[in-house]
């Protein structure tokens, strides 16, 4: 690995990314390194390997070219617990407070909708990484409406819990709940994974697109889904 490249894959890279990159590197691994004009976070024995803390449509492309040539793996982190640390303009804590929302695994489908066919494709893995996490947060006055004027600029690991691989849509299905039955609607899913509606949606997406789930009616306007 040539200096250049690995300046051109860490340029503005944020803390989070950076610390799971070192906690999945192993020895022997090349990190930062050019594969079919894309710099790859870590390669190991020609597995490529791509932390990803959020946004998979950005990678939609890049995955979708390499997993035809290259086993391809995400990683993904998912905040179990999460603290909310303010901080002055020095860089000095104010405060540090835990927050109420806690993470699950199947928070990773509101991040798979946007590459719901990929699990599908033999070449392709991915890992949920469940962590504990700070997220910084800085005073921007009006920037900050959301927040009362806070705005997060970074987030930060402060362990790792466990890891969880899905290797085939069969795989990610076991994330449903048993007593859900045949004919059960996305309202049904929701109250079985303790999430909001719109979590059971997108979870619903992509089973479905993964040939997970068949539509078989509507209750009213929601449609009813059982597993294939």
């Amino acid at each position: 690995m040539t200096s250049s490249s690995a300046h051109v894959g860490t340029l503005g890279e944020k803390p989070l990314h950076a610390a799971l990159k070192r906690w999945y590197a192993r020895p022997g691994d090349r990190i930062e390194e050019p594969v079919d004009g894309f710099v790859i976070d870590i390669v190991r024995d020609g597995l490529l390997i791509e932390i990803q803390t959020r946004g998979f449509s950005s990678l939609k492309r890049k995955l979708a070219e390499l997993v035809e040539q290259h086993p391809v793996r995400v990683v993904h982190p998912i905040p179990a617990c999460k603290w909310i640390v303010k901080l002055d303009d020095n860089g000095e804590v104010l405060s540090r407070r835990r927050s109420p929302k806690r993470g699950r695994v199947a928070d990773v489908f509101a991040e798979l909708v946007s590459i719901p066919e990929l699990l599908a494709h033999p070449g392709f893995t991915l890992d949920v990484v469940i962590v504990e996490e700070d997220e910084i947060r800085r005073y921007a006055g009006n920037r900050g409406r959301r927040r009362k004027g806070w705005v997060v600029v970074e987030r930060r690991l402060v362990d790792v819990h466990e890891t969880h691989h899905f290797d085939s849509p069969a795989a990610l299905a076991e994330l449903l709940p048993d007593d859900l039955g045949d004919g059960f609607t996305t309202a049904d899913l929701a109250r079985g994974i303790d999430a909001r509606r719109r979590l059971a949606q997108q979870m619903a997406y992509c089973l479905r697109h993964l040939g997970v789930l068949d539509i078989v009616g509507k209750d009213g306007n929601a449609l009813r889904y059982r597993r294939v």
